[in-house]
């Protein structure tokens, strides 16, 4: 705890002085951020520091493998389309990212199975995505396996999005981007994914 205290401390001591009016208009006025991410938990890949953004810029959803499910307004509890519909149609965001990121431990417990002590939540939960991970590795290089089942999630998660029908509405009238990324966190690169459904680096 002591190291988190000393964060906060180094950021009362040089960043609020410098965001201090940011801050203060942001509780004013509140939010207006024009992209909302869906990232991953992993905390190697923090959207903010990868997109060097300040605070309100960004709407951020992070949960493991940043996974969107489809949509299922059935009253149940469902945390990732509660966010979307807030930053869809409260905030109004004018593009949705949903990130990837290399060496994703929720995707690897789909290809590899999930840890024995991580049966009750993360196994469940990854199991919606295994059938889009399958498919991907029916045509993928021994050495490739990672990068195409991390690809295969931000696929799906694409097209999950498009299941909320204020979400196809609004992408339809041009009202709403919808992009796929993956970040390699050795090299610090993001790819991005294209209408042939190809990921490119991005200049």
């Amino acid at each position: 705890m002591d190291e988190i205290l000393n964060g906060y401390r180094r950021f009362r001591e040089r960043t609020w002085p410098e965001q201090k009016a940011r801050f203060e208009a942001l509780a004013a006025r509140g939010q207006t951020p024009s992209t909302l991410v869906v990232a991953c938990s992993d905390s190697r890949a923090d959207p903010a520091m990868i997109f060097d953004t300040a605070p309100g810029e960004l709407f951020v959803v992070r949960n493991v493998a940043n996974i969107v499910p489809p949509y299922e307004p059935d009253g149940q509890r469902h945390g990732v389309s509660a966010a979307l519909e807030f930053g869809v149609r409260v905030l109004k965001v004018k593009r949705i990212v949903v990130m990837g990121h290399a060496h994703c431990g929720g995707v690897a417990s789909v290809v590899s199975g999930a840890p024995e002590l991580c049966r009750d939540f993360v196994e469940p939960w990854m199991a919606q995505a295994a059938p889009a991970v399958r498919h991907a590795l029916e045509g993928c290089a021994d050495n490739e396996v990672e990068r195409c089942a991390e690809e295969a999630v931000v696929r799906l998660s694409l097209a999950n999005l498009r299941t909320f029908p204020w979400i196809a509405e609004r992408e339809a009238k041009g009202d709403l981007e919808i992009i796929g990324l993956h970040f390699g966190i050795r090299e610090g690169t993001l790819s991005r994914l294209g209408a042939d459904q190809t990921f490119r680096p991005v200049d």
